[in-house]
């Protein structure tokens, strides 16, 4: 926690506190002040707390900000004014850590509303990861004195060079908007965000044989601005909305120096970032409501445009190789959209309802083609033409459905999906996919309840195209999974009994789904989900409770892939299983004035991958597996009606064994230069201490 962070929580501390002084309440009706939120109506709910983390972990810092080991302190709470018409709402959560959130909502009735925000969202991956190159701007720069060598068998300066770097990355998101009415039908509002990025993350760079995993930097913003205006008729509206995304990227390049040794001028590399770019939409949309007929009519129809002009990279930053000039200096991008929706529900019976929609998305690139030559791993340059080619798609997707109450313990519904997608310049021009579905709903008594649905859909296609797949370099019998012909069956059930006599609830859910790609020779040929839950929860008297529930999920798939670019000759299955068990108590008005609750949850997943190969039927990958453990306790003590203290403990534990990543050093593969990551092995134990104040007095009428 940076100095401004701790001025912030010790001032907004100061302004919690300041209403009350131990266990006694301060009158503040003769308070001589302008302005006094006790006298208008306020209320607020504040905990103050700190606490202390026993280690440093990136998983359970991800989110969270409890990422290193050490002393937080922390706010949590909310609170509200009000005052005639006027009403003004505020949250603030977590602000002493990297996961800060802060809103605040206004209204006056029929008049405006308004709305301010801010959030932090922490990401964290590794934080055993080191690497030799330091940072400049968007380039990686190799230590004094760094001995390139073919191999990292070679690379003598290695272990004095190594540096921790962490890879991490933080979202600050900033929000304003409001909405003003112009009288009882007319309204306009103007909402802003803006998302900034900023960390490092894992990148690949590759040299012929050779590829280091870099930890690039990166700095993302976009600026989103959404301006509608709306009129509001007794049974209609009609709105005009206009959207503008702008994404900016402050290192559009990233240099590094390559720590190995190869060709001749290919000594510091370059690749392209995420390109600059701006989307514009604009939107007209509407209702109609027909009170005699119970049916309510909706459309809309936007149009819109992505551009992308970013400058382009030169063929290879080897300048020893000849290389011919690029067609142009930027693609000059330029991607139109169109989409309309149209949807009608209606109540023509009594007992019954249809619903009926479609939705129609196309993505036009009108991006300019030309050819143009490459430099392989700048390394090789070749004679080779090739043509840009800008994806284009089209997709309309009608959805009917129904329901109708049989009789009072029983509705049917049932319902018909089809979507079609046409590409441009795919292996699939033309796909659609039919789907059809049912659902019964039963209530024999009260507080029970049966839930049964299922249905099957068809995805066809009129042709798969294999010269297309084997001119951009793919074994003409593979089958992409999602251009791939497929069936599925796939149902769902839930039983749940909450009887009002007895004071327990359990729901028992499963489902299943079952994919069959019987046309696909190479790729993706079956796959299957099964999923089975149960919860339970039973109030023993009015201040005790108790819960468990538990959950078991497996899938499995299948491919086949070729060695020799030709007939299938491996076969891999895929099994992943996982399990999770919780169970929890809570004691409410111990001796009156004690709250205590536990809490526990443990998870496991096993990730089975199972070769038969012809050339070596031996290959086998070792299992992956995860293990997570929480344990949180909390007792609260009320020493008053405003005045509650908690204690609370909370230990973790997060365990993978991944072969990927178990024994991989830095210099542990010959041809790659690693970032040392180790699979996870994290345990924390949180303590802490939370003062927890209710302020303020309700207005009176």
């Amino acid at each position: 926690m940076n100095n401004t962070q701790s001025k912030l929580l010790l001032a907004l501390g100061a302004i919690t506190l300041a209403p009350g002084i131990g266990a006694q309440e301060v009158d503040t009706s003769d308070w001589a002040c302008e302005y006094c939120p006790f006298q208008q109506g306020h209320e607020g709910d504040y905990e103050v707390s700190a606490g202390s983390v026993s280690d440093d972990s990136a998983y359970f810092g991800n989110a969270t900000g409890y990422d290193e080991e050490g002393a937080y302190g922390n706010l949590d709470g909310e609170g509200s004014y009000a005052s005639g018409a006027y009403r003004m709402d505020w949250t603030v959560e977590d602000l002493g850590l990297d996961s800060r959130v802060a809103e605040l909502e206004g209204s006056h009735a029929g008049k405006f509303d308004y709305n301010i925000g801010f959030r932090q969202l922490p990401y964290r991956q590794f934080n055993t990861t080191s690497t030799i190159f330091a940072e400049s701007g968007n380039s990686l720069l190799l230590p004094q004195g760094w001995v390139r060598a073919p191999t990292t068998d070679g690379f003598t300066e290695l272990d004095s060079s190594l540096v921790s770097r962490n890879i991490e990355s933080d979202r600050s998101i900033y929000e304003i908007g409001g909405r003003y009415l112009a009288g009882s039908r007319w309204s306009f509002s103007l909402d802003y965000r803006r998302q900034e990025n900023e960390g490092t993350k894992i990148q690949g760079g590759s040299v012929f044989s050779n590829s280091s995993l870099l930890p690039m930097p990166f700095d993302y913003v976009t600026d989103e601005v959404d301006f509608a205006v709306r009129y509001g008729a007794d049974n209609s509206f009609v709105a005009l909305s206009w959207y503008l995304s702008d994404f900016q990227n402050d290192n559009t390049a990233l240099l590094w120096e390559q720590p190995f040794s190869g060709a001749a001028g290919a000594d510091t590399l370059a690749q392209a970032q995420a390109p600059e770019s701006r989307f514009q939409q604009l939107t007209l949309a509407g209702g109609y409501s027909f009170p005699d007929l119970r049916t309510v009519l909706s459309l809309s129809a936007s149009m819109g445009q992505i551009t992308q002009d970013t400058q382009l990279l030169p063929y290879t930053s080897n300048t020893v190789l000849p290389a011919d000039p690029l067609p142009r200096t930027s693609l000059d991008a330029e991607v139109d959209t169109a989409n309309f929706a149209a949807g009608i529900t209606s109540r023509i019976f009594r007992k019954g309802r249809i619903k009926l929609s479609y939705r129609y998305d196309e993505r036009d690139n009108k991006t300019a083609q030309d050819t143009w030559s490459r430099v392989i791993v700048d390394t090789f340059p070749t004679a080779d033409q090739e043509l840009n080619i800008p994806y284009s798609f089209e997709r309309s997707y009608l959805s009917l459905s129904g329901d109708y109450d049989l009789f009072d313990i029983l509705r049917v519904s049932a319902g018909y999906d089809r979507k079609d997608i046409d590409r441009d310049f795919q292996e699939v021009a033309s796909q659609s996919e039919d789907t059809g579905w049912g659902r019964l709903r039963i209530r024999p008594g009260a507080g029970f309840d049966i839930d049964v649905r299922g249905g099957a859909s068809k995805r066809d296609l009129d042709n798969y195209d294999e010269a297309f797949a084997l001119a951009t370099g793919q074994n003409p019998l593979m089958r992409k999974y999602h251009l791939a012909y497929r069936y599925r069956e796939f149902g769902e059930a839930t039983v749940s009994w909450s009887p009002a006599a007895a004071p327990i609830s359990i729901s028992l859910t499963g489902l299943f789904a079952d994919d069959e790609y019987t046309k696909s020779e190479l790729g993706l040929t079956d796959a299957d989900e099964l999923s089975v839950a149960l919860d339970f929860g039973w109030s023993i008297t009015e201040s005790t409770s108790v819960y468990f529930n538990t959950g078991y999920d497996t899938l499995e798939s299948t491919q086949f892939g070729s060695e020799s670019f030709a007939q299938p000759d491996w076969r891999a299955d895929n099994e992943d299983e996982f399990t999770t068990i919780g169970t929890g108590i809570n004691f409410s008005e111990l001796g009156e004035r004690f709250d205590l609750q536990l809490d526990y949850m443990r998870s496991e997943g096993t990730s089975s991958i199972n070769l038969d190969s012809a050339t070596d039927a031996a290959a086998q990958f070792p299992d992956l597996e995860t293990t997570l453990d929480y344990l949180r306790v909390r007792l609260g003590f009320r020493q008053s009606e405003r005045i509650e203290w908690n204690l609370y403990a909370l230990y973790q534990a997060f365990e993978t064994k991944d072969w990927a990543l178990e024994g991989v050093t830095p210099d542990a593969l010959p041809l790659v230069l690693s970032l040392g990551a180790t699979p996870y092995d994290d345990e924390q134990v949180i303590v802490g201490i939370g003062f927890r104040y209710r302020m303020g007095t309700k207005k009176e009428e």
